[in-house]
């Protein structure tokens, strides 16, 4: 029997280079290899077309994003008022399989009552209006600051219309709970990110760096890494720390650019970066925002050494065991220093491997999302 599902993404999602896209293209490919047949609905922003996608979906349907002014003038977030096309609504009602709606940018039609009957899945990747509101936090621009508290009130708003999901996939034990909460009728299930490892390939041993890995662009992530110049980076002058990632900018590479051990690497390709993650002595990860995605630290866990976090990166993660935690900076500084005299062993290996199978494989996860579906004829 064939089993055919239609999942829209809020990007084209390939190359797989940053959080939510990894999540979403890794889901495709898992339910790919399950013999689950996907009409992936793409919303075109900053990113090529890419054939990789067609080979792993029956069928790839491409809309443009609404950008600019004007997609800003809605009570609706910017972000789901720019991702409304008439287009998709009417491919959507040209099948009767059910709709993966994969983050809140992409639920414009979620609620549509030409829907009604259709099993929708809301996959959740963020509790939106905090992320939101934290970035406004961080964002010096009065302007951007104004947008963002903004867009936070419109998702706090907007998010009601998940009540209308047959099935919330929840990427976060915390998310869960919290989704639960605020809709206590729906169905909520939590689901961790799809990644790009089946199996650990960590190896044993030692090197000479730290690294800090994330989309410098995403302002929580740029003021990860400038608090770690500031704080933990300088105080090690005698290991060579880096900070890689996808568009740093000018203040960060010149705060980085003060201390001698410390370097940017801009925009890494997908196998430089993944080359960083497996051979740093320690991944260190911190961030100042407990919901979401924390698809780096999974992809440390499957490939790096030791894993250096802040509380908040492991909140409802159930990772708390593989990783060192400090929030304090010399608590954290003392971490360091201690795990870089310290090499990587094939106990701590065979540890990561017993506690992140089968929860955190992608195989099992999409099986598992089959089976969830199967009482609703996604199998029909």
């Amino acid at each position: 029997m064939n089993r055919i599902i239609n999942i829209v993404s809020l990007n084209i999602p390939y190359p797989a280079n940053y959080g939510g896209v990894i999540d979403i293209y890794y889901k495709i490919k898992a339910l790919h290899d399950c013999d689950v047949k996907i009409i992936l609905h793409c919303f075109e922003y900053e990113r090529p077309r890419a054939q990789e996608l067609e080979n792993i979906c029956e069928e790839v349907l491409y809309y443009k994003r609404k950008t600019g002014v004007l997609a800003n003038l809605s009570v609706l977030p910017y972000n789901v008022y720019g991702r409304k096309d008439k287009r998709l609504i009417g491919n959507l009602l040209k099948n009767d399989y059910p709709i993966l709606f994969e983050g809140l940018h992409t639920c414009y039609y979620l609620n549509d009552s030409r829907l009604k009957g259709r099993i929708k899945i809301f996959r959740e990747c963020n509790i939106e209006h905090d992320y939101y509101r934290e970035i406004g936090k961080a964002e010096n621009n009065r302007m951007k600051k104004i947008f963002y508290y903004i867009e936070a009130m419109r998702f706090k708003w907007f998010q009601s219309n998940v009540a209308t999901a047959d099935l919330s996939l929840s990427v976060s034990q915390t998310d869960a709970a919290y989704l639960q909460k605020i809709f206590p009728s729906n169905c909520v299930e939590f689901m961790p990110c799809f990644h790009g490892n089946n199996s650990v390939s960590a190896v044993p041993g030692q090197s000479d760096f730290i690294l800090y890995h994330g989309k410098l662009s995403v302002k929580e992530n740029e003021k990860a890494a400038l608090y770690l110049i500031e704080n933990i980076f300088s105080k090690l002058p005698d290991y060579k720390c880096i900070i890689a990632g996808m568009n740093p900018s000018k203040t960060l590479l010149k705060a980085a650019s003060k201390h001698a051990n410390i370097q940017v690497e801009a925009n890494p390709s997908v196998e430089r970066i993944n080359e960083l993650i497996s051979t740093a002595q320690i991944n260190l990860l911190v961030t100042f925002q407990d919901t979401g995605l924390k698809i780096k630290l999974l992809n440390s866990l499957f490939t790096g050494r030791y894993i250096v976090v802040n509380s908040m990166m492991l909140t409802g993660s159930g990772l708390n065991e593989l990783c060192y935690v400090a929030d304090d900076q010399k608590d954290m500084i003392k971490i360091c220093k201690d795990l870089m005299q310290k090499p990587f062993t094939a106990d701590a290996l065979e540890l990561r491997k017993k506690l992140l199978f089968p929860t955190f494989s992608n195989e099992y996860q999409a099986e598992r999302l089959i089976n969830l579906l199967s009482d609703t004829n996604i199998s029909s």
